[in-house]
């Protein structure tokens, strides 16, 4: 059985790469949170650093029967070395698990249209220098399109309105706490994500895999639509906070879904315990049960 395709470092327009090539300028963005979004449609992978594109490569997604499912992940695990544990100990280089039932980044063999058993197959040069830059907790965004994140400073916490107060509350919390690509390797935090619901007007907390708590949505009734913020910290100028927005499924994001969306008093003191950088927030019209994300998994499926 041959193993991976190496892939090949090239210059060229996006649209011309060929199987098994790839972009890579970190140059771009030498620092700060690392987002990655797989196009189905394009059969790309789209790496973005502190909201600036540092790569893209060429992909292999999963075939007919065996499809890729779309949604919203985050990295639950890393291993460079990893091997299946449900298809013949086959190698799969520079892992980052999204799902505990088998769909993960990995290197693998490129022949140029969906090949995998759900995977994303990546070349195995591009494999290495994406598993050195993701972090537990990457969220990864795999969609039939592409889109661009946006910058978002939102004039408030979370889910309530505007207060000098309740920004220097926060920024308290957040100084001790440290982004998930600052974390040791031992480091045992855990990655918070919460998702709110139009479907069950709830707004639900997680840590790694496991809901910790919930609380009501209030919003204005029209659908939320399928958007992804990521928490960068605070915005001092801005008396507010500092977000990455990821929006997918073809979605319009940005500062207004964040100002349309608020929670009781008592759920926003609840929040606060939890908040750190680098948590996803995701904005969803499914209902929040087992059947749009899985039990041990963070996954909002599409």
């Amino acid at each position: 059985m041959a193993g991976p395709t190496l892939g090949q470092h090239v210059y060229k327009e996006i649209s011309a790469l060929a199987p098994g090539e790839f972009t890579w300028h970190p140059e771009r963005q030498p620092r700060g949170p690392v987002a990655v979004i797989v196009s189905l449609n394009e059969q790309l992978v789209h790496v973005y650093r502190n909201g600036v594109r540092i790569a893209v490569s060429t992909c292999s997604s999963g075939k007919p029967g065996h499809e890729t499912p779309t949604g919203v992940f985050v990295v639950l695990q890393k291993d460079r070395d990893h091997r299946s544990s449900t298809y013949n100990n086959a190698p799969m280089p520079n892992t980052n698990r999204l799902t505990w039932d088998g769909i993960a980044l990995h290197a693998g063999k490129l022949p140029g249209y969906p090949a995998s058993h759900g995977c994303v197959r990546l070349p195995l040069k591009f494999s290495a220098l994406l598993f050195d830059v993701t972090h537990l907790g990457t969220p990864v965004i795999i969609a039939d399109e592409h889109h661009f994140p946006m910058d978002v400073a939102h004039p408030g916490m979370i889910l309530s309105g505007y207060a000098d107060q309740e920004f220097e509350d926060v920024l308290a919390t957040l100084e001790p706490r440290k982004h998930p690509s600052d974390w040791e390797i031992d480091d045992g935090y855990p990655i918070t994500s919460m998702i709110a619901s139009a479907y069950d007007q709830k707004i639900a907390i997680l840590e790694n895999d496991r809901e910790v708590a919930e609380g009501p949505l209030i919003w204005d009734g029209e659908p939320l639509g399928s958007h992804v913020y990521v928490l960068k910290g605070p915005h001092d100028a801005a008396k507010g906070m500092h977000w990455e927005a990821l929006t997918y499924s073809g979605s319009d994001g940005g500062l207004h879904d964040l100002r349309r969306v608020r929670t009781d008093k008592a759920f926003s003191e609840v929040i606060k315990q939890y908040v750190h950088p680098g948590m996803i927030y995701v904005f969803t019209d499914l209902p929040l049960h087992p059947d749009s994300r899985s039990g041990r998994d963070f996954v909002i499926m599409s």
